[in-house]
C-alpha cells in the first residue's frame, strides 16, 4: 500500500528562499514507526526532520529527527512546522508536545511567530584543546556546559573571527566523544544584534546547523546575565545565516520569534 504523507521543506528564521534552516516537515494522519521517521530524516538529509500529528485534545505531537537519530527538541523544525500548521490549518496559536514531554505554546506575533520554549542554565566547563584546535580557535573567554541538550558553549572575543571559522570536522568528531554539539558565541560589535553564534554537531547531525532554536533554550539565559537584558536579537553567522528576537520570559521560559518560508510542499509516496 502506498501511503502519501504530507511533506513541506521550509526554511526557518528568514523570510528568504534558501536562507536560514531548512527543515523537512511531515504532517501525519496517523502515527509511523520510529524506523521509517528515521529513514525519511536520513533520506531528507536536512539537520532535523519534524512529524507532526494531531490528537484528539487538538494538541499536536511532534518529534524531531536528524539524519542519525531523533532529537528531544529542535527550534527551527518547530518554527517550520508551525508555518506550515498556520497557513493550511488557519490556526492562530498552537501547542505542541514534544516526544520529551515537554510543552511548546506557538504564536502568530504580527507577520512573523513566536514560539515559548524552556530555558536551560549552563555550568562551567573546560573544552578539550583537540576541540578548539579543530574548530580554529587560539583563545576562548568562556566555556561551559549545558545538559538538556548535551552542548557545549565556547565564548569567544570576535564574531569577525566566529563567521570566519572553517572547522576540521573529523578532527572535531574526534576530539569529544560524549557530546551532541558545541555553540561558538561572540557578543555582536555592529549595534544591530546582540549576540552572533554558530552551532556544529556532526556528533548527532550534520557538521553545522544554519540556525539553532533550540541553542537559544541556554544561549537566551547566558547572553541575558551578560548583557543585562531580557529582549535581545541574535544573529546565527553560518553561510546561510539566519536571525531572530530573543526574549526571556523568566528563568524557565523564553520566546523566539522569527519567520518561516514555505520552499515545497508535495506527497511523500512511501
Amino acid at each position: 500500500m502506498n501511503l502519501g504523507v504530507k511533506s513541506y521543506i521550509v526554511d526557518a528564521f528568514t523570510d528568504q528562499p534558501f536562507k536560514g534552516n531548512p527543515a523537512g516537515v511531515c504532517v501525519l494522519d496517523y502515527p509511523l514507526e520510529e524506523s521509517l521517521m528515521q529513514d525519511i530524516a536520513a533520506e531528507l538529509n536536512f539537520s532535523e526532520t519534524a512529524f507532526v500529528l494531531k490528537g484528539d485534545n487538538g494538541k499536536y505531537s511532534i518529534r524531531y529527527f536528524s539524519p542519525k537519530m531523533e532529537i528531544p527538541l529542535c527550534g527551527h523544525a518547530t518554527m517550520a512546522s508551525s508555518k506550515v500548521l498556520f497557513l493550511d490549518e488557519e490556526l492562530f496559536d498552537i501547542e505542541f508536545r514534544t516526544h520529551a514531554g515537554i510543552e511548546l505554546y506557538v504564536k502568530r506575533y504580527d507577520d512573523r511567530i513566536a514560539m515559548q520554549f524552556p530555558v536551560y542554565d549552563t555550568v562551567f566547563a573546560s573544552v578539550p584543546y583537540e576541540m578548539l584546535d579543530a574548530l580554529g580557535i587560539d583563545e576562548i573567554i568562556n566555556s561551559a556546559f549545558n545538559k538538556e541538550t548535551n552542548s557545549i558553549i565556547i565564548e569567544i572575543s570576535d564574531p569577525k573571527k566566529l563567521q570566519s571559522l572553517t572547522p576540521d570536522f573529523q578532527a572535531l568528531l574526534a576530539s569529544h566523544n560524549s557530546i551532541h554539539g558545541v555553540s561558538v558565541t561572540a557578543k555582536s560589535e555592529d549595534g544591530l544584534f546582540d549576540f552572533y553564534s554558530r552551532y556544529f554537531w556532526p556528533w548527532a547531525g550534520t557538521n553545522e546547523d544554519p540556525v539553532t532554536g533550540g541553542a537559544h533554550t541556554f544561549l537566551s539565559k547566558y547572553w541575558s546575565e551578560r548583557l543585562g537584558k531580557n529582549k535581545m536579537k541574535s544573529f546565527q553567522c553560518s553561510p546561510r545565516t539566519g536571525s531572530m528576537d530573543v526574549h526571556l520570559i523568566d528563568d524557565r521560559n523564553v520566546l523566539l520569534i522569527g519567520d518561516a518560508f514555505i520552499l515545497f510542499t508535495g506527497l511523500l509516496d512511501l
